[in-house]
């Protein structure tokens, strides 16, 4: 007897259920799509990679694009059509966007007009042999193929366990890793976070983050379509228009998720005190710990900035910080999400007790089941008993919520003890005059390791080494105070604007 659950299509429930309904707006084209022109627009192209160019089951369809309506199309069609959809990160380097074309086999590169050259580049040299050119919904290749082929006539059924995405993670250390992303993922995920953050048919979700990261894509977009919501999709992140979008008259958005940098960008703005009027009913932030004055800033107007965790392999989001954002909890990323485990691992393997730091490890079916064909690396990343080590060095507090205090490779140990370099940093950006900042850990001959800062100072002829070594004796121990700092004019950073510790490691 076969006991697979299939894969269930959102969009074509919607498109029967409600058909006029808005199901994604497109800003800077002003494009809207109700779910009945969604799933029609959906159904042509997913007859045009099967018919058309006559796709197997599993193909990989590339999508290198900055935010656009077009992408959720494309997503949406690679379930009718059996296939995987694969967004690339669009700020990568040429010989990175190879790499990712050439690990996942792809049969269709679908790209912004703006990255054409690129695009030529990779079919000229035989590594993706179709392309098709998206314009922001003027005349091109995309709109024809849509306009002229023939709607698919019934879905390729795909269990819930089969790959429905390749989201590539960002490679701060060697080649990056396709994790996969199953329709079970994505299913857990929009019912654990339509339930943790009140998202319902009247949902109005604001597309910020790039969304060929996994949080513009599950965070909170693919929830809301699955609740029949309407998402509202910004090309690219500016806060002021951001602010704009939320604050206009008639304006419904209801839910934003943000990275802590963006969260900043918009407390910053002029017009940020009108979000306390707007619609806004959830507002999330993960991808690194939060600085305290940007929660505050929130809190100042009456809205609650919820700290998450969260990784591609796992959610996306898996930790998440209740409404009620507890006064005593600060700086922690919350409790575990509806579907998922989460435990702490100490060195040894054994649980860690309470208090104690150790490794983040989860499971639960909002866990990817692995990397694309990657076996060294799923080996490495679960243990036998099915746990996802995450990597990220933390604790659990007495009451169940969970606090990530670093990345393990990240840690350095100073005279004996482990110092976790995102609790300096967090230190440090309490100052006013650090505009940004990491530590590392270098060799000492006399301690074993010590910390060097390099600071990104807002001013750097009002500030100095001394002040910034008491700053952090203020609020630290003293062998966590870095032994040295560095003034630089901005500290490296790859595509997914993560820093590269490993870069400030090999500094002189």
């Amino acid at each position: 007897m076969d006991r697979s659950v299939k894969a269930t299509d959102w969009i074509a429930h919607h498109a029967i259920l409600t058909p006029s309904k808005p199901a994604c707006v497109d800003l800077a084209s002003a494009r809207r799509r109700s779910y009945g022109e969604f799933n029609a627009r959906i159904s042509a192209l997913a007859g045009f990679l099967r018919t058309t160019l006559e796709l197997e089951d599993g193909a990989r369809v590339l999508v290198l694009s900055k935010n656009d309506i077009d992408v959720f199309e494309i997503q949406f069609a690679c379930q009718r059509a059996g296939l995987i959809f694969v967004p690339v990160n669009w700020r990568l380097a040429e010989r990175e966007i190879d790499f990712i074309a050439r690990d996942s086999a792809a049969s269709v590169l679908f790209h912004g007009s703006e990255f054409g050259e690129v695009a030529e580049s990779l079919r000229d040299r035989g590594v993706v042999p179709h392309l098709v050119e998206m314009r922001c919904g003027r005349p091109s290749a995309y709109e024809t193929c849509i306009a002229t082929s023939t709607p698919l006539a019934k879905n390729v059924e795909r269990d819930d366990t089969d790959c429905w995405a390749l989201i590539y993670t960002s490679g701060t250390t060697g080649h990056p890793k396709g994790a996969m992303i199953s329709y079970r993922m994505a299913l857990y995920n929009a019912i654990g976070l339509c339930a943790a953050f009140d998202i319902d048919g009247s949902s109005h979700g604001l597309v910020m983050l790039p969304t060929f990261h996994t949080g513009g894509l599950n965070v909170f977009a693919n929830p809301i379509f699955h609740r029949g919501g309407t998402n509202v999709v910004m090309r690219d992140f500016e806060p002021g228009a951001a602010i704009a979008a939320v604050t206009a008259a008639g304006s419904r958005i209801t839910h934003m998720m943000a990275v802590p940098t963006m969260h900043a960008m918009l407390a910053a703005e002029p017009g940020f005190d009108g979000l306390a009027a707007s619609r806004l009913r959830a507002i999330a932030v993960a991808g690194a710990s939060c600085p305290t004055a940007t929660i505050d800033a929130y809190e100042r107007i009456g809205l609650q900035l919820r700290q998450c965790w969260g990784m591609t392999e796992a959610g996306p989001l898996g930790i998440l910080m209740p409404p009620h954002n507890p006064a005593d909890k600060r700086g922690s990323s919350g409790l575990p999400g509806l579907f998922l485990e989460a435990a702490i691992a100490a060195a040894d393997g054994c649980r860690a007790p309470d208090g104690e730091i150790g490794e983040l490890i989860v499971r639960g079916p909002v866990v990817t089941h692995g990397y694309w064909r990657r076996e060294d690396a799923n080996e490495q990343s679960f243990d036998a008993s099915g746990w996802f080590r995450t990597g990220d060095a933390a604790y659990r507090d007495e009451d169940g919520y969970y606090y990530v205090v670093d990345r393990w490779k990240d840690m350095y140990i100073s005279g004996g003890e482990n110092v976790y370099p995102a609790e300096i940093e967090r230190v440090l950006h309490l100052a006013e005059s650090v505009a940004d900042c990491a530590v590392v850990g270098r060799p000492d001959g006399k301690w074993g390791e010590v910390g060097r800062a390099f600071i990104v100072a807002k001013d750097r002829s009002a500030i100095a080494e001394a002040d910034l070594a008491a700053h952090c004796g203020r609020h630290l121990a003293r062998y966590k105070i870095p032994k040295e700092f560095v003034f630089v004019d901005a500290l490296p950073r790859n595509a997914s604007g993560k820093i590269l510790k490993q870069k400030l490691r090999e500094a002189p």
